[in-house]
């Protein structure tokens, strides 16, 4: 009689314990399933950032946007990021800023000059020169004292990458393309909050060389949906079987162990 009230609490765990995969593979299968289609909303957004860009790279250049603008604009990058620009100035020479590079030419360095136009003074990029054109008394001819018109691709400031020096303000060592630091270090003020990559036209003397800009994008998010939705289809591959093994037939399970409490 002892032996037929005892109730067996295996079958509950059991349960349970279905419940709980079944649980996870639902959540898990929802999970891959979200991430799939995030990444293919990247992937558009993606597709639609890098056509506008090629617009405003072959569109006909325009005034760069002033510090009101800028302020006002709500996302600077998205809406001015390597905007065709044109400008009107004098290179303040003295002020030159040289930044270590390892371009298409080879290594060297970005020769960067402040441009002091009729609203603000902007930093540009006139390109690349090798390391025995560093010091600008070896490229004379190169420097003008009468107003120049600049033409080139508006970019933002730089960040310290992962595998970049730090810059050596005191030392004149530049690394990337801090524009605060070499704001301050090169005392001026009223600065855009951008510089300007100048394009490919000719300096005399032929240095620095102009229009090196890479532009280049990642654009892995095809690749990362699929890993997600493949995920997915094994998910349900696998829910699949489980409903199909461990709930096919609740009845038949519960008899068998219920019988099998009984030859027991």
């Amino acid at each position: 009689m002892a032996e037929s009230n005892f109730t067996d609490p295996q079958p509950r765990s059991q349960s349970l314990l279905r419940g709980a995969v079944f649980l996870f593979l639902v959540l898990t299968l929802g999970t891959f399933l979200a991430l799939g289609s995030w990444q293919v909303q990247r992937l558009a957004w993606k597709k639609d950032l890098m056509a506008r860009i090629d617009g405003r790279v072959h569109a006909e250049p325009v005034s760069p946007p002033g510090l009101l603008q800028w302020n006002e604009s709500a996302d600077p990058r998205s809406q001015y990021e390597y905007l065709r620009v044109r400008l009107q100035g004098r290179f303040l020479h003295e002020r030159e800023v040289q930044v270590y590079a390892n371009s298409l030419l080879g290594p060297g360095y970005w020769v960067m000059t402040p441009l002091e136009t009729s609203d603000d003074i902007v930093w540009i990029n006139r390109g690349f020169v090798p390391n025995e054109k560093r010091r600008p008394d070896s490229r004379q001819e190169a420097l003008p004292a009468e107003s120049v018109e600049v033409i080139g691709l508006l970019r933002m400031a730089e960040t310290q990458g992962l595998f970049v020096r730090n810059n050596v303000a005191a030392e004149d060592r530049w690394y990337h393309r801090d524009l605060a630091a070499m704001t301050d270090v090169r005392g001026l003020d009223r600065t855009a909050p951008y510089f300007v990559d100048a394009d490919a036209t000719p300096n005399p003397g032929g240095w620095p060389r102009g229009g090196l800009t890479v532009i280049q994008f990642r654009n892995n998010h095809l690749s990362y949906a699929l890993t997600w939705f493949g995920l997915a289809v094994m998910n349900v591959i696998a829910l699949i079987y489980f409903i199909r093994t461990e709930w096919r037939n609740p009845a038949s399970a519960l008899r068998d162990d219920a019988d099998s409490r009984l030859d027991d």
